[in-house]
């Protein structure tokens, strides 16, 4: 049995945040620049106030069956929400995808190693 890879991403927007909140998100914008984006176990959050209030939470978990990537959804959205609770901050329209690795569509440069693999 092999192990299954999940990328989790959970997305939702800042709500009635207060000018320290505010604040202190904006001073640490350059360690949650989207282009710093990565999906690790821990999850790490993307965000650019300046832009908008909307934030993304990128998650890696796994599992041995199909099924687990629900389990998988639900550890990420409980994380998410565990790190904007401890901090205060305020959330709404809270929403999150989960993509299956072992599923995703192979890209050419993967699907001519595996043929070249096969000869």
């Amino acid at each position: 049995m092999s192990t299954r890879t999940f990328r989790i991403t959970v997305r939702g927007v800042f709500d009635g945040l207060d000018a320290d909140q505010r604040a202190e998100l904006l001073r640490h914008a350059a360690e949650h620049d989207v282009l710093r984006a990565a999906f690790t176990p821990e999850g790490h959050l993307s965000y650019d106030l300046a832009a908008r209030s909307a934030f993304t939470f990128r998650f890696s978990d796994s599992g041995n069956e199909e099924e687990d990537i629900l389990e998988a959804t639900e550890r990420a959205e409980a994380a998410a929400k565990a790190w904007l609770g401890e901090r205060g901050y305020g959330y709404k329209n809270l929403r999150s995808s989960a993509e299956d690795l072992s599923q995703a569509p192979l890209g050419k440069r993967q699907k001519r190693a595996a043929v070249q693999g096969k000869a």
